[in-house]
This record gives C-alpha cells, structure tokens and sequence, in this order.
C-alpha cells in the first residue's frame, strides 16, 4: 500500500513539474518551435519583415566577415549612382596587397601594377570572402578604408539598424591589422552586429539590390587564372563532397569566422515564391554554422505559409455601414480596400480576426461622415488582430507585426440640397420644442 502510494505521487508530481514546464513563462516567444544551438539566431520572412524566430537576436556579437555585406551594399550603391560601374578598374596599393600576401589571411594573392575590375574584386569578396579585394574596393568608393568606415555607420544610421558599430570593411579585429587599422578607430576595437542588426543588413541588400544574389549564388568563379570557391555549403550543387550540404533554394548569403567571433552565417532561401533570411552568430563548427541554419529554413517553410485570411472587399458583420449627416441617403457601405494577407504558422488561421479603425478627421464623434461622400474614400484602415500565445514582432519597424488596408467606402452619397436640409432643420426644431415641453409638463407633476 506504502509503495503504491509513493508512485501515485510520484506520477503527480511528475504531472505537476511537467505543467509548470509547460506554462512557466507563458509570454515567451517561440518557447518550443525549434532549439537552435547558437548563441544568438533570427529568421525572418523576407517579404513582410516578420520575425518567425529569435533567439537572443538583441545581443551584440562580432560578425566577422558577415561585415562584408554592408561593403557589398555600399558598393552596389556607388554603382547604382554612377559614381563607379562594373568594369572600372583599378590597382592594389600597398594596404590591401600586404593583407592578401600574408598567409593567415588565406585571399586570393593579388598583384600589383595589375588592373582589376570592380566585377572581379566584388565577386572575391562576395564569393570567397577575400579581405584584400574587400579593402580595395573600400579604397575605391571612398578614398580610403577610413572614410569607407564612415560610409558604413551612416548607412547603419540610415538603414535604422538598431545595434551596430564598424571599425573596418573587412569584419577582421582591428588587432589583426596592426599600423593598418582605419584611422580615427581604437587598435583593439571590432565590428558589432545583432543577429537582428546582421538580419535587417541582408533584408535590404537582397531587397535594394536584389542581384546582389546572382554574385551569392554562384557555387565558384575564376579569379586571375584561379578557381575560387563560395564558403556557403548551403548552396545547392556545391562541388565535391560538399554537394551532401546543399540545401534546395539557397542562394546566399556570406558567412564569417574569426577567433573572437566564432563560426557565423547570414543565409537566404526561397520556395515556393516564399524567402526567409537567418543569422546564427557563434556556433561551433564550420558544419555547425549549416546544420543549425537548416534547423530553422526547415521550421520557417514547414510550419509558415503566406495566406489570405480575408479577401479585397471584406465586410465585418454589423459594421457594414456607417450613418451618413447632411446626405440624400443616410448610410454608405464600408469595405476592405485589398486583401488581408499575411505568413500564418500551420494551425493559427483562427487566431486573426479583423477590426475597424476610423480617421477621426473623416468620422465625428457620432459615428457619422459628412456629405458628400466619394466611393472609394478612405475612412480608416481594415487591420489584422492576432489573439495567438506568440509575440511576432517586424523586423523593419521594431514593434508587434501588423497587417492592414485601407477601409473605404462602396458607393457614393451626394450633399442633400439646401430645401431638404432646411426642412431637416425645421423638423429637428419643432422636435425638440416639442420634447422640451413634454419634459416641462413631466416635470409639474
């Protein structure tokens, strides 16, 4: 009897930790979909913005040579402008050629007195991750790696990444480039990225210049009489055995390793007309940096899809109309101008629900808009309400995901005429003579 007593309340108990697992931190977003083995990751949908997944994405982190795609950015900026085009060429000064001679930095062995394109140096930075055509082209663009540097926190600023600092275009510690290191920076100093920050990078690289990803997603290229090949296993026909990493849709983005940092990787893929973008920062292993991003492509495509949840001219129940004052008609339809649409995780269809918000510069605070009234005039906005235990943030704004349209009216409604607006005057006069007086003769008795 004593011992069947003790495995009842063993059971219990176990029944009773396991809840308290379950509901010890019901607030917490993305508690059980997919354990990443890094120390801080994201993914993204790319179309949207919405964060499907964060682990730690605020904490700031070396990202070594995922620095690159901010010099990847500013170069495809400066050719976007004018300022430079693909086949203007230039020479290695003594910086970058000192870089790519020394061995620990394993580039692609540039010449001097030796023209190269800005195709070839992009493509060696972008593919390979070379250092030295890194600098080059920051010497390029700007002058100097220097004022290049200043180029990078602007565009930071600009793009509204919420942590950042960069101290060189290349990712490397400022440690290891000695007397080299860009002057107005601390020698010890290192780049700083979020999982976030490096997430919203690669968001408006692939989306300002999206064939930023034709360079990306090239498996190898030649380079001044050599093969060079892309650092991404991911991509799918990567030659040799590393063809076992490749991942179908993948077509970018850079990786990055250093001592401090750790084995980093920003990636891409796209299925089924749906991009998701990833950042795992400090994992264990050149493999490890791959597996982890497949963890979560595989959670985002598998478990998210884009779908329409309410269709263009969608009518709440009872919220149809709203009254109309001063019109030849008392009430106009409202609608939703387009489609409700949004990446909805399998199952969660049924936690959106839609709500009305009206301007009020349009509706008084009787509900009512004034005559006359165009079909088609926006009155407020149609917005998407999730009521689900996550907590989807946009990765662009910041703030709690929203989907919204514009709510319009579906008809017009002409001003009534002066005649029948005085007779509604008239009429509203005498009833409230006529109410005032009732309420007189209520009050003597």
């Amino acid at each position: 009897m004593k011992q069947r007593f003790q495995v009842t309340m063993a059971v219990t108990m176990a029944f009773v930790l396991s809840v308290m697992v379950i509901f010890a931190n019901p607030g917490s977003t993305y508690a059980a979909s997919v354990d990443v083995n890094a120390k801080s990751a994201i993914l993204v949908d790319a179309s949207s913005g919405k964060i499907l997944f964060e682990k730690n994405s605020d904490l700031t982190l070396p990202p070594a040579s995922m620095t690159k795609m901010m010099t990847e950015y500013l170069v495809l900026e400066a050719i976007d402008k004018g300022k430079i085009s693909w086949d203007t060429t230039t020479q290695i000064s003594d910086y970058p050629y000192s870089i790519s001679a020394n061995p620990g930095f394993s580039g692609v062995g540039l010449r001097q007195n030796h023209d190269y394109t800005v195709r070839e140096l992009y493509e060696a930075m972008a593919i390979n991750s070379d250092n030295a055509t890194t600098i080059a082209l920051a010497e390029l663009v700007a002058g100097s790696e220097a004022e290049f540097v200043k180029m990078m926190n602007e565009k930071a600023a600009e793009m509204k990444l919420p942590d950042y600092q960069f101290v060189n275009s290349t990712g490397l510690s400022n440690k290891d480039l000695g007397d080299n290191r860009p002057k107005g920076t601390e020698p010890d100093a290192t780049n700083l990225l979020s999982a976030k920050s490096t997430a919203l990078l690669a968001y408006h690289l692939i989306h300002d210049y999206p064939k930023s990803l034709d360079v990306t997603s090239m498996t190898t290229t030649e380079f001044d009489g050599q093969t060079i090949q892309n650092w991404n296993w991911l991509l799918p026909d990567m030659p040799g055995y590393l063809k076992q990493f490749g991942y179908e849709g993948v077509d970018g983005l850079k990786t990055g390793f250093t001592d401090l940092a750790g084995y980093c990787f920003t990636g891409t893929a796209k299925r089924d007309g749906q991009r998701l973008i990833s950042v795992v920062m400090k994992t264990d292993s050149k493999e490890a940096r791959f597996q982890e991003t497949r963890k979560l492509f595989d959670y985002g495509f598998q478990q998210f899809k884009q779908k329409e949840l309410y269709p263009a001219g969608y009518q709440i129940k009872d919220k149809s109309e709203i009254q109309v004052s001063k019109g030849k008609e008392d009430q106009v339809e409202v609608e939703a101008k387009d489609a409700l649409a949004t990446v909805v995780k399998n199952g969660d269809e049924k936690q959106y629900s839609i709500k009305y918000h009206f301007n009020k510069d349009k509706i008084d605070k009787d509900g009512k808009i004034t005559a006359p009234v165009k079909k088609g005039e926006k009155v407020g906005t149609a917005e998407l309400v999730y009521k689900g235990d996550e907590k989807y943030h946009n990765l662009l704004t910041g703030k709690a995901s929203t989907t919204k349209t514009d709510l319009v009216t579906t008809s017009s409604v002409e001003k009534s005429n002066w005649f029948m607006l005085a007779l509604g005057g008239i009429g509203n006069f005498f009833s409230d003579i006529f109410h005032g007086a009732v309420d007189t003769v209520k009050g003597w008795f």
